[in-house]
């Protein structure tokens, strides 16, 4: 038998304080997947945004408005300049008034540019042409349809804060697409429509104001260059601009929840020192209770080097067998439960919410390492202990 098989039996001979240890490791591994997972959905944005896009805003902030025309200069002047296409969007800050608690992002976009720049927003051909040809038309991601019931064809009346409707004329929209993503970066609670319907009914000192240009760059390595010659184009202009990438703009956003993104790393960790406690408390038990035995393994031939790698062997297929069932426990609590109720009710904020594939193979090796390093102690007390002390000891 070798000295893995040996420390696996041997785990079995105190089944309670094993099964104990092992759900305490399990507990563990899945509370670090859970945080990893979150902090994985949290910034799903920015890690996969596109490398070829830019956003350009105003350079103040971004809930300020720039002028329509700096589209139109964009287009014309841009190509020069690598931009290959631009589209724009506008806040509209909408609520459905039957479903008052729930928050969704609503925009008004160019609807003749804003699918061809934005791609990962997939939708039916025959439904886009149905949005396309209605000018109250509404294109609905599919976990916002779901979650509050919303079919192709039903007619939705929202409520805004930033554009108030006339009483006699609210902001009624016939839901004409329901779009699907496989990208992360991509908010599948969010409600589209056209500007052309915004622009034309609100009075006419807010009209022909956008609130954000997104453009598609030829050449993905110099985005960074092509940002600052779109800044350029508008830096005489009366309102001036601030361009990004896409990455660096999602990641603005993340700004203001670093503390708690910090907060989860920080816990991260504690639940990894209190793994490696539980286990190299195990450990330690397990070696003080078989003094006699280690001592009689001593004395009968066994070397030092021996004893600590049957310490080590037996807390390596502790950790490990703790690490499986934390990844057994993970997926049908994380994924299939706490997974699913993120993504239908808080879908416009973390639109994915699944265990990096990464984690899994991380959150496994750290079981089985950390199991290692709390028993290095245990195994040099067990390796240095001199035969005559373990033979009197007698426990």
């Amino acid at each position: 038998m070798t000295f893995l098989g040996l420390a696996a039996r041997n785990l079995l001979r105190n089944k309670v304080r094993t099964v104990l240890t092992v759900m305490g490791v399990a507990i563990s591994v899945v509370t670090f997947l859970l945080l990893r997972t979150a902090v994985a959905a949290w910034t799903a944005s920015a890690d996969f945004a596109a490398k070829d896009r830019l956003v350009t805003r105003h350079k103040v902030t971004f809930v300020m408005t720039l002028p329509k025309r700096y589209i139109d200069t964009l287009r014309v002047e841009g190509p020069a300049l690598g931009v290959k296409s631009a589209t724009f969007a506008n806040w509209f800050g909408g609520k459905d008034p039957n479903h008052d608690t729930e928050f969704f992002a609503t925009l008004a976009v160019d609807s003749k540019s804003y699918f061809e720049v934005v791609p990962e927003v997939l939708v039916p051909k025959d439904q886009l042409q149905a949005y396309m040809d209605d000018r109250t038309g509404a294109v609905v991601g599919d976990v916002l349809a779901q979650k509050l019931g919303w079919t192709v064809g039903q007619k939705v009346t929202l409520e805004s804060g930033i554009y108030p409707s006339d009483p006699d004329k609210p902001w009624t929209f016939t839901v004409r697409a329901i779009y699907t993503s496989r990208s992360k970066n991509v908010d599948r609670s969010t409600f589209l429509f056209h500007w052309d319907y915004l622009n034309d009914n609100i009075p006419q000192t807010r009209r022909d104001e956008i609130g954000w240009i997104i453009s598609h760059v030829d050449d993905p390595s110099r985005t960074a260059a092509i940002a600052l010659s779109v800044d350029k184009l508008f830096d005489e202009k009366d309102i001036q601009t601030l361009s990004q990438d896409e990455h660096a703009f999602n990641q603005s956003f993340l700004a203001g929840f670093s503390a708690v993104l910090t907060a989860f790393d920080i816990i991260s960790v504690v639940i990894l020192a209190i793994m490696m406690l539980v286990l190299g408390n195990t450990i330690a038990m397990g070696v003080r209770e078989r003094t006699n035995e280690i001592a009689t393994m001593r004395a009968i031939g066994f070397l030092p080097k021996h004893i600590a790698l049957f310490v080590l062997g037996e807390a390596a297929v502790l950790g490990l067998v703790g690490g499986l069932v934390g990844l057994a426990l993970a997926y049908p609590i994380i994924e299939r439960g706490l997974g699913r109720f993120v993504q239908e009710n808080l879908g416009n904020i973390l639109p994915f919410f699944d265990i990096p594939p990464l984690m899994t193979v991380v959150s496994l090796a750290l079981a089985v390492g950390l199991a290692l390093i709390a028993s290095i102690f245990p195994a040099i007390k067990a390796a240095r202990l001199p035969i005559t002390d373990g033979l009197r000891r007698l426990a």
